[in-house]
């Protein structure tokens, strides 16, 4: 009887830890598929992740990205507001629902989450400066041009290397009428790329209004 009750509970012990291990594979496998570039695959794997534990945070998040990245953007907004309801804190579903609200045309409402995400983030944060680009984006949509030079500013301090994002603080710029540093930034903008059509063009037009 000793020996089948102990046979009984290594069976049990074998069973949660293969769970385990295959709870712990399926989320590095969605991870994985998500930098792949498999964002359906890797969107299946934390549905079904989510069915074995509906609180399981990095399930939503990395579904949220993937969700983003496939253009899925409704569905985004909907996931990153369930995980948040779980974890109300997640800096990363704050700034993934920015982004879903931002491509749904939501100015209001993504600029509330783009704020949270920067005021609680540190100023090493991965997505900091993606924040910032989008803000200045949403400050371009409403034709707040100034605000949109100060987001977009921060945005490519973070991220200098961006050659778009040097185009759109031109273009900002160039619309707040600050020329000479609309052509700074298109100049830098051409330095990354020289092949840059829309700088090239920023960078003509704004030097015909300087002459």
């Amino acid at each position: 009887m000793k020996n089948k009750s102990i046979l009984i509970i290594s069976l049990c012990l074998l069973f949660s830890s293969q769970l385990v291990a295959q709870v712990s594979n399926a989320k590095q496998d969605a991870l994985v598929l998500y930098h792949n570039g498999k964002y359906r695959e890797s969107i299946q794997v934390c549905e079904e992740e989510l069915k074995l534990n509906p609180n399981r945070i990095e399930s939503y998040v990395v579904m949220c990205w993937a969700l983003i990245k496939n253009k899925q953007y409704a569905e985004a907004e909907e996931r990153a507001s369930e995980g948040l309801a779980v974890s109300p804190y997640d800096l990363r579903l704050i700034e993934a629902l920015g982004e879903a609200k931002y491509y749904l045309g939501k100015n209001t409402g993504a600029m509330e989450q783009f704020q949270r995400y920067v005021a609680g983030a540190s100023e090493s944060g991965s997505r900091v400066g993606v924040a910032y680009y989008y803000m200045g984006e949403i400050f371009i949509r409403q034709a707040r041009y100034q605000h949109a030079d100060i987001a977009l500013s921060s945005a490519v301090k973070k991220e200098p290397l961006l050659d778009t994002w040097w185009v759109r603080l031109g273009y900002a710029r160039e619309m707040a009428k600050n020329y000479r540093k609309a052509l700074e930034a298109y100049e830098e903008a051409l330095r990354l790329n020289s092949s840059s059509s829309d700088a090239s063009r920023g960078y003509e037009r704004v030097n015909a209004k300087l002459q």
